[in-house]
């Protein structure tokens, strides 16, 4: 569950990121920057915090999927089409990411035997990492602040697999059941414009 989960979520992540670096502007180096900051910068936080080396140090995959992925993107020209084409793109890749991302952080923190704040730190941290990390660097406000119910998404998710695990339910179909509803509650969060009142 999560290879696959880190997998998906590389993949999403690759795509976010270069559209977000298609709209900055950036040059190849820069997109390959942004790309695989906001691809691995989440995961190899997650691992640094439980003291392991980053899954994305030690296993080739990780690195060609996101290389050929950013590849076919630039041959299929994404990065030259009408900018609403890929805001739409970039909200579904985007969501699947950072629920892909969330999973993976509450499994390691549950597997190295963190309580609940451990694995809500783990899953926040991995799913918004790389791409706080991003946004910075290309002197962008980072998206997690922009938008109210982004964040507050990848912690629903923590807690649900939190609670899952303690009741014995962590199974793949189980856990492909709060995938797609995560993903369902992102795109239908950012359609409905949702956020969290500061009063």
């Amino acid at each position: 569950m999560f290879e696959a989960a880190e997998y998906i979520g590389i993949i999403a992540f690759t795509m976010s990121g270069f559209f977000v670096a298609v709209r900055s502007r950036l040059d190849l180096l820069g997109v390959l920057v942004s790309v695989f900051l906001t691809a691995f910068g989440g995961g190899i936080i997650r691992d640094i915090i439980v003291d392991r080396t980053p899954y994305t140090f030690i296993h080739a995959a990780p690195g060609f999927m996101v290389l050929g992925m950013m590849a076919l993107m630039i041959v299929l020209q994404f990065h030259r089409r009408e900018s609403i084409e890929n805001r739409l793109l970039f909200i579904l890749s985007d969501s699947i990411g950072l629920i892909s991302f969330s999973i993976t952080g509450a499994l390691v923190a549950m597997e190295n035997g963190l309580n609940l704040t451990g694995v809500l730190a783990l899953a926040f941290v991995t799913a918004v990492g790389g791409g706080i990390t991003r946004d910075v660097i290309i002197n962008e406000v980072p998206f997690v602040f922009k938008t109210g119910f982004y964040g507050t998404i990848a912690l629903l998710v923590a807690i649900v697999l939190y609670g899952m695990e303690q009741l014995g339910w962590v199974n793949l179909y189980t856990t492909s059941l709060l995938f797609v509803a995560g993903v369902v509650l992102r795109i239908v969060a950012y359609q409905k414009k949702w956020s969290i009142p500061l009063r």
